[in-house]
């Protein structure tokens, strides 16, 4: 699966898209597990004390929030998903 990154996660995973290898049945949970996984910077970055993405990240899954899909971070992904992370953005 390919994973699109914007703005300033970009730098971090060296680009704009990463190819992920998910195993049968990833959620949108266990997918961003393997992002922060791979690229530990992007922990802080995304995720909050609690392991929880910050409401003010998007993680979109198709165009859709995936915290507000209908399975929420527990959707199942296909393959053919396409998945965009944006971080918060600011301006004046």
């Amino acid at each position: 699966m390919k994973v699109n990154f914007f703005a300033t996660l970009r730098p971090l995973v060296g680009g704009k898209s990463v190819k992920f290898e998910l195993p049968e049945r990833t959620t949108a949970a266990g997918l961003l597990a393997l992002i922060v996984e791979r690229f530990p910077p992007l922990r802080v970055e995304l995720l909050d004390e609690q392991g929880q993405l910050y409401p003010h990240v998007h993680m979109f899954v198709n165009g859709r929030d995936a915290p507000y899909l209908e399975n929420g971070m527990d959707t199942i992904l296909k393959p053919t998903d396409t998945v965009n992370i944006f971080p918060a953005v600011a301006g004046g």
